[in-house]
C-alpha cells in the first residue's frame, strides 16, 4: 500500500474507534472489587455486562484486598477516538461489606466524583453523580458474582476518580449545579467517536435543570465565544440560564417549549444567524449551505448597491457579506436585517409561544448588535 493511502487509511481507523464509558468502567471496576473478595484473591481481567447487554472483558489496573470486609479495583477509561476529557481517567471502586445491611448495595462517591447539589437532574440532592443506568448497571454486575455475599452483607461501593476535580473543570457539571468532581454516565456503556447524541442530550438536561430551578429566561448560544459574550452582556442571570446549544437548534426550542419558557435569547454570529433565518433546524455548515441569496436580500435590505449585493449572492459565506457590509459602513444595518429574518422565522415557526432577542457578537467575541422587541 502506498505511504499516503496507508496514513489516509490509519487517520480513518483512529477517528472511529469506540470505547467505553464511565458508567461501564466503573461498573466493571465493581465488579472486580465484589470477585476478588469472592474468590479472596485479585483479579487483573474481568468479564462486565454493559448497560446494552453485551459482554465485555476489562483490564484491571489495580486490585487490592484491603481486608476481609474491603477492596478496592481500578479500571482506566479508554474513550476510544471520543475527544472525551475522561479518557486515560482511573476510575475507582472502595467495595466495603456490612453485615447489617444484608442484600443490599448503597452507592456513595468518593474523592473526584461530583456531588448533586440541585434538582433537574433525575438525581437526589447532595448524592453523588453517578446516572441512573450506570447505578443499575453497577448493581446488577456486583449481583451476577457476588450473590452468596449479598445474602449475609450489604456492600457499600464508593466511586472515586484521581483529578477527577480538574477533570470536571472542562465539564458543564458545575453550571448544572454538581460540584467537586466528574459525574458517572452512559447509558449503553459504549462511547461512540464524535458522539452528536451526547452533546444533544447534554443540551435537553441544561434546559431542564434551569427549569426546575424556576428559571424563566433561556440564553442559547451556539459555541464558546459566543456564550462567553452573552454571560459578558447579561451579568443579572444565573450561569443556570446560559446554555450551549451548538448547531441544535430545534432541540433547544423545543425543549424550551415544552417545558413552558416564555423568553428565549439567541446570542450567535452571522453564520449561524443565516441559517436560522433560512429556517434550519440544524446549524451545522455541513447541513445545508447558506441561502446565499437570502443573505444578499439581506444586504440589499441594509442598503447595499446592487453590484455588492450581486458579489454576496454568488460568494459563500455569511461571514464575507458582513465583510463587505463592513467596508460600506452599512453593518449596523445588515446585522438589524439579519436579526429581524431570524426573529420572524422562528417566531413564526413556533407560532409567538415565546419572546425572542438576538444578540450578535463580532468573530472576536464582541457585542456588535441586539434586536428585542420592535
Amino acid at each position: 500500500m502506498p505511504e499516503a493511502a496507508k496514513k489516509k487509511s490509519n487517520r480513518k481507523k483512529r477517528g472511529n474507534r469506540k470505547g467505553f464509558t464511565t458508567g461501564a468502567c466503573t461498573a466493571a471496576a465493581a465488579r472486580a472489587a465484589a470477585l476478588s473478595l469472592v474468590k479472596g484473591a485479585p483479579v487483573d481481567t474481568v468479564c462486565c455486562c454493559l448497560p446494552n447487554g453485551t459482554e465485555v472483558n476489562f483490564a484491571v489496573a489495580e486490585c487490592d484486598i484491603i481486608s476481609p470486609v474491603q477492596a478496592r479495583a481500578v479500571v482506566i477509561k479508554d474513550a476510544g477516538d471520543d475527544p472525551d476529557v475522561t479518557d486515560k481517567a482511573r476510575l475507582t471502586v472502595d467495595l466495603y461489606l456490612i453485615r447489617e445491611m444484608a442484600g443490599k448495595i448503597i452507592l456513595d462517591n468518593g474523592p473526584g466524583v461530583g456531588t448533586v447539589t440541585q434538582e433537574g437532574l433525575g438525581l437526589k440532592v447532595n448524592g453523588p453523580a453517578i446516572n441512573p443506568v450506570p447505578q443499575k448497571n453497577i448493581r446488577e454486575n456486583i449481583q451476577q458474582v457476588a450473590a452468596d455475599l449479598l445474602r449475609k452483607y450489604g456492600m457499600k461501593v464508593v466511586v472515586s476518580v484521581p483529578e477527577g476535580e480538574k477533570m470536571a473543570k472542562r465539564t458543564l457539571n458545575e453550571r448544572l449545579g454538581i460540584i467537586n468532581g466528574i459525574s458517572i454516565l452512559g447509558t449503553s456503556g459504549i462511547v461512540h467517536p464524535w458522539s452528536t447524541a451526547a452533546f444533544r442530550s447534554s443540551v435537553i438536561q441544561s434546559i431542564e435543570v434551569a427549569v426546575k430551578q424556576q428559571q424563566q429566561t433561556i440564553v442559547l448560544t451556539t459555541g464558546g465565544r459566543t456564550e462567553k459574550f452573552v454571560i459578558r452582556e447579561l451579568p443579572e442571570l444565573p450561569s443556570v440560564c446560559f446554555v450551549q446549544m451548538g448547531d441544535f437548534l430545534k432541540v433547544a426550542l423545543d425543549t424550551c417549549v415544552n417545558n413552558g419558557i416564555r423568553r428565549i435569547i439567541i446570542g450567535a454570529m452571522v453564520g449561524k444567524l443565516a441559517k436560522m433565518a433560512q429556517g434550519e433546524n440544524i446549524t451545522h455548515a455541513r447541513k445545508n449551505p447558506v441561502n446565499m441569496t437570502l443573505v444578499a436580500d439581506i444586504a440589499r435590505a441594509a442598503g447595499a448597491p446592487e453590484d455588492v449585493v450581486d458579489d454576496i449572492s454568488r460568494a459563500d459565506t455569511a461571514r464575507y457579506a458582513s465583510e463587505q457590509m463592513i467596508q460600506l459602513g452599512l453593518i449596523d444595518e445588515f446585522y438589524y436585517h439579519l436579526a429581524r429574518r431570524v426573529r420572524k422565522t422562528l417566531l413564526d415557526k413556533y407560532e409567538h409561544q415565546f419572546s425572542l432577542k438576538i444578540m450578535i457578537c463580532d468573530f472576536e467575541g464582541n457585542k456588535r448588535f441586539e434586536l428585542d422587541s420592535e
